[in-house]
């Protein structure tokens, strides 16, 4: 693969993982509240793929303004106090609708993979034939 072909990929990729993360984000949120390092530790905990806290917290603050995330100030016996977010009314509705639509895509996508590693055996063509009747 070239370098511009390459570069296309990655900037696809990017855009797919940016899409699904806010997905998981608001995934996360709707089993309970959270604050940013813990949200983080729950989306790694597989280990199958590396999130960093600066990636999480501007996709919160987004959500923040789209009205989907609340937060709130906690104090922690653990140190200093923590930012604490939830999803609001709003939020748990936008991802339900959005988990349903990521399942339809997902079908979508297997399916598309499975059509083209099916085995294609050989192709029979049928042919139509016009005659024209002849005058009597």
């Amino acid at each position: 693969m070239n370098k511009i072909m390459a570069e296309e990929t990655d900037n696809k990729v990017t855009q797919l993982r940016k899409g699904i993360l806010e997905l998981a984000v608001l995934a996360a949120l709707y089993r309970g509240s959270h604050y940013g390092y813990s949200l983080v530790r729950g989306l790694t905990g597989s280990g199958s793929v590396e999130i960093k806290e600066g990636t999480v917290y501007p996709i919160l603050a987004r959500l923040a303004r789209e009205g989907l995330v609340s937060s709130a100030w906690v104090e922690s016996s653990q140190g200093p106090p923590r930012k604490y977010y939830e999803l609001t009314a709003a939020g748990r509705s936008a991802c339900e609708s959005l988990q349903a639509e990521f399942r339809r895509l997902v079908l979508l996508v297997q399916g598309a993979s499975d059509a083209a590693a099916a085995p294609s055996g050989p192709q029979i063509e049928k042919k139509i034939v016009f005659r024209r009747k002849k005058d009597e």
